[in-house]
Parts: structure tokens; sequence; C-alpha cells
């Protein structure tokens, strides 16, 4: 057994500060050396058992990659349908294995691109899609029923998945075989990223709607991507990322089971998106602890009887917040170690951040790079090789029961305000994100916590290493032009009379999920059906957290 070391055998040990205390990004204090004595409560077959046994804290299946290699999910989009089209063939050809799509911020809050709060974004920060005719752009030519597609869409996210689903349907793909995920987490967006139309409550609504039709009519489509991404970027802790993410998927069972499907009919339709941060070993104990909290949870609380219930799947992306914006290179090595972290903890898909994200959409060149990374990884250097090589280490084992304890210390507080939807509305999430956020500023203001380039080996004169992809006006200009076209040969007189119904059905608090499908065919816009549900609901406000 490794001995505790006294004060001044620690100064003298390399010459370090008996003071220093050392702790995770988190904050999580940490000893110097782990051994057998900080695990000894730890059963093998309750906590642990092999990977692809219950309760999966060593992996979903029992060989891993083995027999099926991570999909390699690059996020893309940027400008016009046209432009992210080129993008996607692009990556497919380099060899990614799944489509990822990025919409820009009109597109996100619900807003067509000739709308006047739409000046400036179209195109930024993703594509622009505004009617059914853009999807039928954007996924032109491509095999949709060979390859997965995910949105990251929320706010209007049924809306787009309808136009999505109706161009399947014209180029005659059989929807029952469709693979893909839409993101649709609105729970995360009252928490961290604000891109919401209407209040909660008529907001998940909508998510019912779809997971009954969902069910019954595309049975491969994950309904929702559960997303602590988007928390832990706007300043959580690894423990709140993972209970604020989990509070949030049974928040969704919950509304499920209300909307009157069986746990094993939808469950296995909702899977999880987390991040993958710089802090290596935190990261991967957060993935073997939100694996066996899922499990235990679904199988204790809610009474699932399939494997499939049981599994918690998960897509990875690697840390936006971590990259910076000196010494952008930096960012590669940044970006492969947190991408290392996604893989050892067991992640079904994977996207690596390109080394100029912090700047500007990703140029092809970083885009290539990225990718790269994940093959390197893949093909290179062995750790797809063996399932959960990490277990058994004392440091990842008690690592990862420290992430379920405070998670479920997380859980205790959110039930006893009342459940997910009640914290949005007393400001819980907000404020827990807040304090965070400030204490880690702190650290980083302070020097406590080194970001390299940042705050320590600064240079004076950097300059601008790197080519910036730059996003103009032209866009905008094409999609105003596009919309008024689509305007004046579509018939009119439909259009009105379907988001009439639709209006009345939502106001009648019926299934609307038909209607939203007829709405789209008809070519209404994006911002007219979102303009109906403000209509009907009222636009979502925030109470101000201080």
């Amino acid at each position: 057994m490794v001995k505790e070391m006294t004060k001044s055998e620690v100064k003298k040990d390399k010459g370090q500060s008996a003071e220093k205390v050392s702790e995770t990004l988190s904050g999580i204090p940490l000893k110097s050396v782990y051994t057998k004595e900080d695990i000894k409560d730890l059963d093998y077959e309750k906590d642990l058992a092999d990977p692809g046994q219950f309760p999966y804290t060593r992996g979903i299946h029992q060989n891993m990659y083995n027999g099926k290699m991570w999909t390699m999910r690059q996020f893309a989009g940027f400008g016009g349908p046209e432009e992210t089209n080129e993008r996607f063939k692009y990556l497919l050809a380099q060899g990614q294995t799944g489509l990822s799509t990025a919409f820009d911020l009109p597109t996100l809050m619900g807003y067509d691109s000739d709308h006047p709060k739409s000046n400036g974004e179209v195109g930024v920060c993703g594509v622009a899609i505004d009617s059914l005719e853009d999807m039928e752009i954007l996924y032109k030519d491509l095999p949709l029923d060979k390859v997965s597609t995910s949105m990251t869409i929320n706010g209007p996210a049924v809306i787009i998945f309808c136009m999505f689903l109706a161009n399947a349907k014209k180029r005659g793909f059989d929807l029952k075989k469709l693979d893909g995920t839409l993101q649709n987490d609105i729970f995360k967006e009252y928490i961290a990223q604000k891109t919401y139309l209407i209040p909660p409550r008529p907001a998940l609504k909508l998510i019912q709607d779809m997971m009954v039709f969902c069910t019954k009519e595309v049975p491969r489509w994950n309904t929702i991507s559960v997303s602590g991404y988007h928390i832990r970027e706007a300043g959580a802790t690894a423990a709140q990322e993972l209970a604020f993410t989990l509070a949030d998927g049974f928040a969704y069972v919950d509304a499920g089971i209300e909307a009157g499907l069986e746990v094993d009919d939808f469950v296995p339709r909702l899977s999880f998106f987390f991040n993958a941060h710089i802090d290596f070993f935190e990261e991967i104990a957060k993935y073997r602890a939100a694996r066996r909290i899922w499990a235990k949870r679904m199988r204790d609380k809610y009474g699932a009887k399939s494997e499939r219930s049981l599994k918690l799947r998960f897509h990875t992306q690697t840390a936006g917040c971590s990259l910076t914006a000196p010494q952008p290179e930096n960012n590669i090595v940044r970006t492969a170690i947190e991408a290392l972290a996604g893989v050892l903890g067991g992640t079904q898909s994977l996207h690596t951040n390109s080394m100029d994200e912090v700047l500007g959409l990703p140029t092809q060149k970083a885009a290539h790079i990225a990718l790269r990374t994940q093959q390197i990884i893949a093909h290179e250097t062995g750790v797809a090789n063996v399932v959960d090589p990490l277990a058994g280490s004392y440091y990842v084992e008690w690592l990862t029961d420290e992430m379920e304890r405070q998670a479920e210390e997380y859980f205790k507080k959110i039930e006893e305000i009342g459940g997910v939807i009640a914290g949005i509305e007393k400001g819980f999430f907000m404020k827990e994100l807040s304090d965070s956020a400030y204490r880690f500023e702190q650290k980083l203001m302070s020097g406590e916590r080194h970001f390299i380039g940042l705050n320590s080996f600064k240079e004076e004169a950097p300059g601008q290493s790197i080519e910036i992809l730059k996003i103009g006006g032209e866009y905008q200009e094409r999609q105003t032009k596009r919309i008024k076209a689509l305007k004046e040969r579509r018939d009119n007189e439909k259009v009105a009379k379907c988001l009439a119904e639709l209006k009345e059905t939502l106001k009648k608090g019926d299934n609307c999920f038909p209607l939203l499908m007829e709405t789209v065919e008809s070519y209404a816009t994006m911002g007219e059906i979102c303009d109906a549900l403000r209509e009907v609901f009222g636009a979502y406000r925030e109470t101000a957290v201080i």
C-alpha cells in the first residue's frame, strides 16, 4: 500500500509545493495516488460486470469496436443548402460514415431568411432552411437509406423533421428504413442554448406528438438526442452535465408514458449527446457513470424489460469551449485527446472539432484534419482493439463512483423543486450553470487553471496563421429570392388552409404531427409555421436569474 507523504516529503518530491491541491477540471479534489482501498466497496457483478452486461458500465456491446467502429459523424452546414450538400458529399468521399447537419441561427429560432431578425445571420453558423424546397436541395443525391442522418435543431425540430420525411417520401424512400437522429431536446434549450420558440409545456407536447408518430411509422429513428453538450458548453461541470442531461432524459421518458406509449416501445429510440472536455479521465468516468445510472433507473423505476431500453447510447463531440483563438493549431492536439476520451469511454458516434471553430465555421482543410484525427485514433493507435481497457483502474473506478454520487445528489434536488420543467421555470438550472461558469472563469483569470496560448506560454505577436471561412450576405440574398419565387408559384390557398387547421389542432391539444406534415408538404415556410406556434402559445421569455 502506498503511504501518505508528509508535508516535508512532498516538498522534497521534485520540488513541489506542499500547498498545491490537485483537482479535476470540474473542481473535484484529488489525491496523488489511488489504491484498492479507494474502491474497496466495488462489487464487480453489481457495479461493473462484463462489457455488454447490465449495468453496462463497461460498454453496451460485448465486443464494442471489434464488431463495428464508431460512426464518424462530422457536423457540417454553412451558407445555403447547395454549399452544405457539397460539403456532405466531400466528407462522405473522405470516409465519413454519417451525416450531421448544422442549421443557421434564423432556422434555429424559427425565422425565414427574409425576416428582419435574420439580417446578417443567414448561413453564418449553419445552413439556412426555409422550406421543403431547401430540404430537397440539402439532401439531393445523398443515399438517405444507406447513411444515418443527424439534425441538430430543437425549437423547430419537429418542423424540420417533417421536411426531412416529406423529402424522403418524394424520393421514394421507405420511412420505416430511415436511420438517424433528431436532436429535438427542448429542455436543454431553456437550460443552456436558448434557441427556443414557445413555453416549455406546449413545446414538450410537440415532442410527444412526434414520439407517438415515429414509434409506429419511423421506428429506426432516434426521436430525441438528449444533449448534455450545450449544458457543458454553457459552464457546467462534468457532474452537472451528467446529472442535468440524465434528468432531462428521465423527463422525456415520463412524457412518452404520459402520451400513452409503452416504455420498451419508445425508450430504445432515445439517444444521448455528451461533451468530451480536456480532463481525460474525468470525461471517461462521466460516460461510464452515465450508462450505469441510466440502466439502473430504467430497470428499477420504469420497469423496462428490453435490453435496448437499458442501454444508454450516445454521440460525443469534442469541447468547443476548450478551443483557443491564440495558437489555434494547439486545438488539433486538444481535439485528439478529447476524442480519445470519447472512444475509451465507449461512444457510439463522434464529431471532432476543427482547429478553427473558435474563429469561424470550419474551412475544408480544417474539417479534413478533424476527420483524419478520428481515423488515426481508429486505425493506428490500437485503442479500439480492447473493450474498456481502463476498467479496474483504481482512479477511474473511484472517479466513476464519484460522478454517480454527485449526479444522484442533483437528482434529489431536482425532484425536490418539482422536476425538470419546474426547475426551468424557477431558474434552478441557469443559476447552477452561471455559478459554475463564474468559478471556472476565476480560476482561468488567476492562472490557477492553465490554457496553453491563452493564459500561459503566450506569444507576443502571434499573427493570423490560418485561413478563416468568411460567410457573406450573398446567401441571404439568394434565400430571400428563393422564398419570394416559392410564394409566387405555390398554392397559397392550400397553405393558408393548412396553417388555419394547424392552429385549431394546437388549440385543441390533439396530435398535430399529421397536420404538420401536410403543412410542410404545401410548401409553407419555416417562419410561417413557427409564427402559427407563437400565435397559439406565445413566445417564451425566460425569467432572469441573478
